[in-house]
This record gives structure tokens, C-alpha cells and sequence, in this order.
């Protein structure tokens, strides 16, 4: 049986982008699919970022309700908190003597932000032989990546590949699986969705804030007379990702024929958002809450990943003769 795994994050209570671009395709591949599921909050790659206890439990929780707001099932999927399982990080250090430095220097995570190191700690230098460890300590065959995460797999698959051919056959190959580019969602500047861009839209705050950042949505400067391309709208480009095809036709078509203003246009995508995820931030408020449910489910999950991480070290420690 196929192994998938995914990880987010825990910067942040996850954005609309994070939502429909990896929350939901994961759950949906978790819980109708037949293979063994992984599914963490990497809350010590956020470690990198964040340096206050609160925020950092905060947005640990923040995400993992968000994960159990969209309907995951944790009775089909191994959902865990990355830093309940301490085996990963003693596996990162194995793998990162077997990796060469400058291919490290070469990692977007680093490079990026090399040209100001008095900001770049070693963890961030690090990060990819974690991220490694993430996926290789349980077997994993298949991980869903976007094209801008495709690299970082690579590593892992060279670092594995490295330890098997020194040491003997330790490692499976994980394969990537590409996501489409159906999963950009463009943000309220137009450029895809980011939290380190400030262009997000939050879900999960109340309905007042919810709408300020919807009005902030950037448009062109037509009046509302104005026939009006759709597709060169960044409105209408989250609409059409959110509601259904004949709701998207029918406003596509206001904005041909004139009439139709932004300020209307926000104001149908905030009513769409209000009422699509009415449920979904309704659980979402009772479990943050209600933390003592989120903290269970994640604690039985890390029983579980540690079941399988344990199996794993145990072959690499042999295979190092330790």
C-alpha cells in the first residue's frame, strides 16, 4: 500500500489560498483514497520564523482546526503535530551528513534571503534536510507538492538515494505529485496568495474583518457602466474557483454586458464566502474553543506516526551501526 504525505506550516491561521490550494485537495485525496495518509503541522519548520511560545501554539492549533473545520477524518488519516515526534529530528541529523553544504546553499529557503544572512539562522540553512526527514521517517511514496516545493523533494529523494548507495538500501524514493495550476489562487493584489506578501483573505475571522479585506480586493478603475473582462478581474478570478459553474456564468456575464461595479462584485464574493463556509468557521471557532479536543486528536495521532518513525530509525541506526 501506497504511503501519501502532507505537511503545512504553522506560520499562521492557513488563508483562503492554503484552503483551496493544499487544505482541501489533501483531505479530499485522505479520505476517499485507500492508501495510508500522513498528514502533519510542521510547527518546528515555523521555528525558523517564530520566536514567542503563544504564537507559536496559537497558529499550531489555528491550523490544525482548520484541517478538522474542512472535514478530515482523523479515524483515516495519520494526523500529527511534526514536534511530537522527536525521531524526526534525530534522522534530520543523519541526513545532513550525508548531504553536501553547497547543495544546501543552492535550497530557495536559503537562497532567497542570502543576500541578508545576519536575518538567516542555521535552522532555515537546514530546513530542507528537516523537510527530509519529515517524508523519509514514514516511508512515504507519494508527496503533493506545488511547483515552487519541487525542489526541496528532489533533495530529499538525493539525500536518500546518497545514504541507500553508502550504507545499503535504508530509504524509499518518495515520488512527487505535481499539483496543478488550478491550485493558484490569486491574492488581493493579483499575484498569488502569501501571507509574506500581505495579500491573503482570511476565512476565519469575523464577518466585519472578513469584508474589509474582500473591499481590498486591488480592481481596475472602470466605472460601473463600463462593459468589463471577468477573466482580467481579480474579484471574479476567486469567485470563479469558489461558487458553483451557473452562479460563475451569470456573474460572468453582468460584467460583459455593463453595469456591474467592483464594489457590487466584492460584495457577491463576500456573501459567497459567508455562506459556502458558513459551517466550516462555524466548527472552526468551536475548536479553538474548545483546544482540548484538537490537542487529543493530535496526540493520538503522534502515537501512531511514532509507530512507523520508530520502524524506520530503527533500520537507518542499524544501517550507521549505531
Amino acid at each position: 500500500m501506497a504511503k501519501i504525505l502532507t505537511g503545512i506550516q504553522s506560520t499562521g491561521t492557513p488563508h483562503l489560498g492554503n484552503i483551496l490550494g493544499a487544505i482541501i485537495p489533501a483531505i479530499k485525496m485522505a479520505n476517499e483514497s485507500n492508501e495510508e495518509s500522513y498528514l502533519f503541522i510542521a510547527n518546528m519548520h515555523s521555528l525558523t520564523q517564530i520566536k514567542d511560545k503563544k504564537t507559536l501554539n496559537d497558529n499550531t492549533f489555528a491550523t490544525a482546526a482548520t484541517w478538522l473545520a474542512f472535514d478530515l477524518d482523523p479515524e483515516k488519516s495519520c494526523f500529527y503535530r511534526q514536534s511530537d515526534v522527536p525521531e524526526v529530528t534525530e534522522l534530520a541529523w543523519y541526513l545532513s551528513c550525508f548531504f553536501p553544504y553547497k547543495r544546501l546553499k543552492l535550497a530557495h529557503s536559503f537562497k532567497d534571503k542570502a543576500e541578508n544572512l545576519k536575518d538567516i539562522n542555521s535552522g532555515l540553512f537546514s530546513y530542507p534536510m528537516l523537510m527530509s526527514a519529515d517524508i523519509l521517517i514514514y516511508d512515504a511514496n507519494i508527496v503533493p507538492v506545488g511547483k515552487d516545493q519541487l525542489q526541496h523533494l528532489e533533495m530529499t529523494r538525493d539525500v536518500a538515494a546518497r545514504f541507500n548507495n553508502l550504507m545499503g538500501e535504508t530509504f524509499i524514493i518518495p515520488e512527487a505529485k505535481i499539483q496543478d495550476d488550478s491550485n493558484y489562487v490569486t491574492g488581493t493584489d493579483g499575484q498569488k496568495m502569501s501571507k509574506s506578501k500581505g495579500n491573503t483573505i482570511d476565512i476565519f475571522v469575523d464577518d466585519k474583518a472578513l469584508k474589509k479585506q474582500i473591499m481590498k480586493i486591488q480592481t481596475k478603475s472602470l466605472s460601473v457602466d463600463e462593459a468589463k473582462d471577468p477573466n482580467d478581474c481579480n474579484v471574479f478570478k476567486l469567485y470563479k474557483i469558489i461558487a458553483s459553474e451557473d452562479d460563475v456564468k451569470n456573474l460572468s456575464l453582468r460584467y460583459t454586458q455593463g453595469g456591474l461595479g467592483y464594489g457590487e462584485a466584492k460584495e457577491i464574493l463576500y456573501s459567497e464566502i459567508i455562506n459556502k463556509y458558513a459551517k466550516n468557521r462555524k466548527k472552526f471557532f468551536e475548536l479553538m474553543d474548545d483546544k482540548q479536543v484538537v490537542e487529543d486528536l493530535l496526540i493520538d495521532g503522534a502515537k501512531k506516526a511514532r509507530v512507523q518513525a520508530q520502524k524506520v530509525l530503527k533500520r537507518v541506526r542499524a544501517n550507521v551501526g549505531y
